[in-house]
This record gives C-alpha cells, sequence and structure tokens, in this order.
C-alpha cells in the first residue's frame, strides 16, 4: 500500500495551459497560446481516454452531475497502487474503491498526470502534474489521441447484446430475498441490501466512449464515468444517482441519503412527475434507515451543525427514488478533515450494504453468489480544481475478456416482496441498457 503524506508534494491543479480551439467537424483541436508552447494536438477528454486504454494506461472520463463539462485524468505509467483516501493527504487524481474494504486500505488511486477538461463552450484545458512535454510516454500518448481523432468507428445497438441465460438465478435470488426477511423478523438486522448480476458477451462494434456520450444525454442529473483499469484488465462504466461525499472549493461537505425505487413511468408508458410519485410504507422506511444511518455517523463525531432536506421525490433516468441532502459547512465548525473522516464512517452506506452494517455486510458475503468488486464500492474525483466528489458506484457494468457484467439491487426489510424485488433489479438494469 503507498502512503501519502501532507508532507509529499502537492500537484498543482490549478496552473493550466488554456488553450485555443478550432473545431474541424467533431473535432476539437487545441492550439497551444502559452509560453510553454505544447504541440499543437487534436484533444477531447473522449479520444485521450481512447488513446490510454490503447496504450494500456489507467484512466478515468467524468462528467458530474447538472454539469456538461466533460473530465479525463491519465497516468503515464505509475504503478496504481492501493491506498487509504485521505482526501487532505492526497495529489489531485481518481479514487475506486471496492465495495468490501473493511479498513479503507484496499481503494485504488489513480494520480493525475494529465487532466483535460472540455467545457460548455468548447474551450478546451490542459493541466500538468510534473509530466514534461518530452516525456516519451506523453509524447506517444498524443500522437494515439490524433490517431485516433482521425478515425472512425461503428458502435453496437441494444439488439446486439447477447445476453448469458442462467435460468435458476431469478429462483435463487428470490429464496436469498426469502431468507432475508425471515432474518429480519427474526432481529438479526433491520435491512440488508441484496444484488445480482446479469452477464452479456460484448457486441464486436461496442464503443465505451459512445456508450459514455450516450449516458451523459440521456442521465443529465448523474455522475458518469468511464475507468479504465489495466492492472486489473477491466473497464468500469456507469451512470450513478448518489452522491457518497462532495467537498467542494469553499469547504462545503455534501452526502445524501437514496433509497426507495419505483418505475418513472405509468403502466401505459407515460413519464411520471415527482408529484405522482406514490411511496409505499416499505420504501418510506427503507430510506429513513440511510437517513438515520448518517445522522448517527454525525453523532458520533459530534457534528450536529448539519442542514437537513428532505426526503423529496427525485428522477434518475427510468426510476425514482426519495432523497434527503445532508450539508455542512467545515470551515464554519473548524473541521477540514470531515470529508475524509465522513468517508470511513459512511462507506458501506445503508443503501447499499443494510443496518446494522456488520451483520448486513456478513449476511451478504454469505448469501450473494458473486463478488461485488467495485459494484456498490465509490470513486470518483480527488482534489481536483480544488474539489473532491465521490460518488457510489451503483447502475454500472463492468467490461472483462469480451464480458460485460451488468449490477444491480434493492433494500431489504420486512416488508420486501421477493418477486417485486427481482422486477427491481431488472427496472435497474435497463437503466444502462436502455441508452448503450
Amino acid at each position: 500500500m503507498q502512503n501519502y503524506t501532507k508532507n509529499k508534494k502537492r500537484q498543482n491543479l490549478n496552473t493550466f495551459c488554456l488553450c485555443k480551439v478550432l473545431c474541424v467537424g467533431s473535432i476539437v483541436c487545441s492550439i497551444s497560446m502559452t509560453v510553454s508552447t505544447p504541440s499543437a494536438i487534436c484533444i477531447l477528454p473522449t479520444s485521450g481516454w481512447e488513446a490510454a486504454r490503447a496504450m494500456g494506461l489507467a484512466a478515468a472520463l467524468w462528467r458530474l452531475p447538472r454539469q456538461q463539462d466533460k473530465h479525463l485524468i491519465v497516468n503515464f505509467g505509475r504503478e496504481i497502487t492501493k491506498t487509504k483516501i485521505v482526501i487532505e493527504d492526497l495529489p489531485s487524481g481518481f479514487a475506486v474503491s471496492p465495495f468490501v474494504n473493511p479498513d479503507g486500505a484496499e481503494s485504488l488511486f489513480i494520480e493525475a498526470d494529465l487532466y483535460v477538461r472540455l467545457g460548455e463552450n468548447a474551450a478546451n484545458a490542459i493541466e500538468k502534474y510534473g509530466v514534461p512535454e518530452s516525456h516519451a510516454v506523453r509524447r506517444r500518448w498524443e500522437q494515439k489521441v490524433s490517431e485516433l481523432s482521425k478515425s472512425t468507428s461503428k458502435s453496437s445497438s441494444a439488439s446486439d447484446w447477447q445476453f448469458v441465460e442462467n435460468k435458476n438465478q431469478q429462483q435463487y435470488f428470490e429464496n436469498t430475498v426469502a431468507a432475508a426477511v425471515a432474518a429480519i423478523e427474526a432481529g438479526q438486522m433491520q435491512k440488508v441490501v441484496l444484488s445480482r448480476t446479469k452477464k452479456a458477451q460484448l457486441p464486436v462494434h461496442f464503443n465505451p466512449v459512445e456508450a459514455f456520450e450516450k449516458l451523459c444525454v440521456a442521465y443529465p442529473n448523474a455522475f458518469v464515468s468511464l475507468v479504465f483499469l489495466p492492472h486489473l484488465g477491466q473497464i468500469w462504466l456507469g451512470a450513478t444517482p448518489e452522491t457518497l461525499v462532495s467537498l467542494d472549493e469553499a469547504g462545503i461537505f455534501k452526502t445524501v441519503s437514496l433509497a426507495g425505487t419505483q418505475s418513472a413511468y405509468s403502466a401505459d408508458g407515460q413519464l411520471l412527475t415527482a408529484r405522482q410519485a406514490q411511496w409505499t410504507h416499505k420504501e418510506i422506511e427503507e430510506q429513513a434507515l440511510v437517513s438515520r444511518y448518517i445522522i448517527e455517523c454525525f453523532k458520533k463525531i459530534r457534528v450536529r451543525e448539519y442542514v437537513e432536506e428532505g426526503p423529496k421525490t427525485v428522477i434518475a433516468g427510468n426510476l425514482m427514488h426519495l432523497r434527503t441532502d445532508y450539508t455542512v459547512d467545515t470551515n464554519e465548525i473548524r473541521f477540514s478533515q470531515l470529508g475524509s473522516v465522513m468517508l470511513e464512517l459512511l462507506h458501506p452506506t445503508s443503501a447499499v450494504c443494510g443496518m446494522p452494517k456488520f451483520p448486513a455486510l456478513q449476511f451478504i458475503q454469505n448469501h450473494e453468489d458473486y463478488p461485488r468488486e467495485l459494484y456498490s464500492g465509490f470513486m470518483g474525483p480527488v482534489n481536483v480544481g480544488n474539489e473532491t466528489h465521490l460518488f457510489v458506484n451503483l447502475r454500472c457494468l463492468k467490461i472483462e475478456n469480451g464480458m460485460a457484467t451488468l449490477y444491480a439491487g434493492g433494500g431489504i426489510t420486512e416488508d420486501s416482496t421477493p418477486e417485486k424485488e427481482w422486477n427491481e433489479t431488472e427496472l435497474k438494469c435497463q437503466t444502462l441498457l436502455s441508452v448503450v
């Protein structure tokens, strides 16, 4: 495990090279206007990610909720090591954590050797972190970007997906839900979140970058991400609605309680409004348990100065959820480490694990028939532009060895019905499948 300390020289995210932009069709070409004069190169964050993948370089591409800017971080070949995510000790980069991470030391950190941002007005910015323009890998990457910018590709459609049939999966999942309800009724826990997978042969023409772009358009309120981890041979694509820890430049900390799920469409296929949502006792209680969990975390560290807003109905693509927002001014309470402390306390939240945490976690590990890996873990940019935004890795798929694995889960309480819980996971799988 790599240790980052406060004494480590922080890579500067605020010094960047602004570029004049030329548009050629769908290609944005940047020409440096700075003293350092980087070589002219056609750059988009998307083509930069594709070039990194082609070269076997770790890379993260993302778009924050309710924003238009696309962001890219590339690591030019340094080993992607495991480290605990202590926000104030880390340089600029992108954090990735698995679901099972008991002491936090299993998190991965992609340190930023290069950062590219494309804004709404097509203003392309390149920010460098100690990797000179003469760096051999960087120069090869730039050449690859240029090559890819000139190429075209054919994308797949939903009809191209060939799913691997698992006849026993529904029965196994529903039996597990029934076992969970029995354990809850016996007093072993209050809630547990159970999940399942859906596997498909990756279509020949599937393009992860195009899928990312489609998700950005379809889900403007989600954190959309595309992460390549070469040492694992995995790509993770997702559009998650759930903030875990957010810390902005002004020191405002945010987290959310998000739970309860129903279709955003009526029986006749009409899109519903938030006011038309009708929540059951089971769904209201499921979300309330997550809210109580967050408040208990605040109490553990004696933070009382938080603002609570909600619950309210929010629409996330084809689904509706109940959400409560929590905000703390870390400067006002003089607690600059709140983001890191709450991250350690919150993960995994009761929205993806259950309550109490440890009995629920044990039940999951004993009954789920697959390893979650990064699903229901967290990921996001750390200290990029003096801000950190970490999200629960939901509504995601993993690409590995020519196979795509989708993940979906639901919160189980004493009022849960096995068949309804299965149907909820089917709805959640459609969040990605209906778009990519």
